[in-house]
């Protein structure tokens, strides 16, 4: 028997969610139910998983269970970026082979996601936009100049832009130089979330705020799910869950939790856009893993992300005293860059929950007899998690393909971590080291 001991608890201030009109009300699991197959978690891997099982299995009832609303959990509170490119620790994998298993499984979530987003009219402004990565000082530039030389032994495209033409396009010349990759697409990710929701096969049932608490087996060998209010049985179980994997016994002492923050702006009016020379819809990350991100979404708001926190007990780690703190930050950061902005306010701070391990390494395969799961996305959750959950359904029901072998070729099991207080002091102190050696990248 495994017991839920740490339920999602993200806070109330996402700006993405907040941005969607308000949801139809949810369906929640009341009294005992039976499924073929439960995918448990309705982030981009459980509703790829699900989405997938039932194309595989369309006799079959499927049901779809998450502890929250659709887009309100980790999916739809990132920076909305789907990056094919290998991230940047797997980036400098010394396999080239590596490096190319794990660009093609990303370009190939990029293709479903676009296909579904065409096909059922999912507005969530998707573009092709590309992405830049900025750097500010000396220690920035030197780690662009080591991207582009990973760039270049990838054999991808890039394009080195100077600060006078980034400057054109972000509406500042805080940025010394960055270099653009053209195969990155941004989007807004709760209305993608919901909207993949929305629009899946008709044997996936979809069951809302019904977080899992109880995982056992019953004397057929059947799993029983246990909720508040009722329980499903089914012979297979797929976890979507991300960081939450360990809270039902599977990979603990193996995921680190750790959340990130964001702010953003209300939309920029038409003359704040002209004083500034800022154009709409672009993405930039930094050359420097622990600097700024910047967005500007297609409905014009500008978006900053930094600050990274340990959460052992995910959305409870985190005070108000603490928020506040950050979007202090955040705002020091934005007025840094767009001091002619200084009478925009920040509607909205939040933060999000992922998965990384000590190795870098994401989990994909077999957990239990019956139990599956894809797990640790290390920071790269809408491609990865769309690729995975589907593969994942295709391992479950056997269905063989190059990119299921490709991905299993690429995972593997994330690294066991030291026990506690040895593990939080130990990454406390590293996030802590790494903010203060690129504060002149914030």
């Amino acid at each position: 028997m495994n017991s839920i001991v740490n339920l999602p608890h993200d806070d109330r201030s996402c700006g993405w969610y907040a941005a969607l009109p308000e949801p139809f009300p949810c369906k929640r699991l009341v009294g005992e139910q039976k499924a073929d197959h439960v995918v448990i978690g309705a982030g981009f891997a459980g509703l790829a998983a699900a989405r997938r099982l039932a194309e595989h299995m369309p006799q079959s009832r499927i049901l779809l269970v998450d502890a929250q609303r659709i887009g309100y959990g980790a999916s739809g509170r990132n920076s909305g970026f789907v990056i094919d490119l290998p991230h940047k620790f797997a980036l400098e994998h010394p396999d080239p082979q590596h490096k190319q298993r794990l660009l093609g499984l990303n370009r190939a979530a990029i293709d479903q996601l676009q296909t579904l987003i065409g096909r059922h009219g999912i507005d969530c402004q998707w573009s092709h936009a590309g992405k830049y990565q900025g750097a500010v000082g000396e220690r920035g530039l030197a780690y662009l100049d080591h991207f582009e030389k990973l760039m270049a032994d990838l054999g991808e495209p890039y394009r080195l832009v100077e600060r006078n033409e980034l400057a054109g396009v972000l509406g500042t010349n805080y940025y010394s130089r960055a270099i653009f990759t053209p195969g990155c697409y941004l989007m807004q990710p709760a209305a993608l979330v919901r909207g993949l929701g929305d629009s899946l096969p008709q044997n996936v049932e979809v069951l809302e705020e019904s977080p899992i608490q109880r995982l056992e087996r019953d004397a057929n060998g059947r799993w029983v799910l246990h909720g508040n209010e009722g329980l499903i049985r089914t012979p297979q179980v797929l976890l979507g869950t991300s960081i939450f994997t360990q809270e039902f016994g599977f990979l603990r002492n193996r995921l680190l939790p750790v959340m990130t923050f964001a702010s953003w702006t209300r939309p920029l009016t038409n003359a704040e856009m002209s004083a500034v020379g800022v154009q709409a819809d672009w993405g930039l990350t930094p050359a420097d893993h622990a600097g700024t991100t910047v967005r500007m979404t297609q409905d014009r708001r500008l978006i900053i992300r930094n600050t990274y926190k340990h959460v052992p007990r995910y959305g409870r780690s985190v005070d108000e005293g603490t928020r506040a703190k950050i979007r202090n930050d955040h705002r020091k950061a934005f007025l840094s860059r767009y001091p002619q902005l200084a009478q925009v306010p920040f509607t909205h701070t939040w933060g999000g929950v992922y998965a990384i391990s000590r190795n870098f390494t994401n989990y994909f395969g077999q957990l239990d007899d019956g139990v599956f799961a894809t797990a640790c996305d290390n920071g790269v959750g809408a491609a990865w998690g769309t690729i995975s959950g589907a593969l994942l359904a295709d391992r479950v029901v056997g269905a063989e393909s190059s990119l299921l072998s490709d991905i299993q070729t690429v995972t593997g099991m994330p690294s066991l971590n030291p026990p506690e207080p040895l593990l939080g002091l130990g990454v406390r102190t590293r996030i802590r080291w790494a903010a203060w050696n690129s504060r002149s990248e914030l």
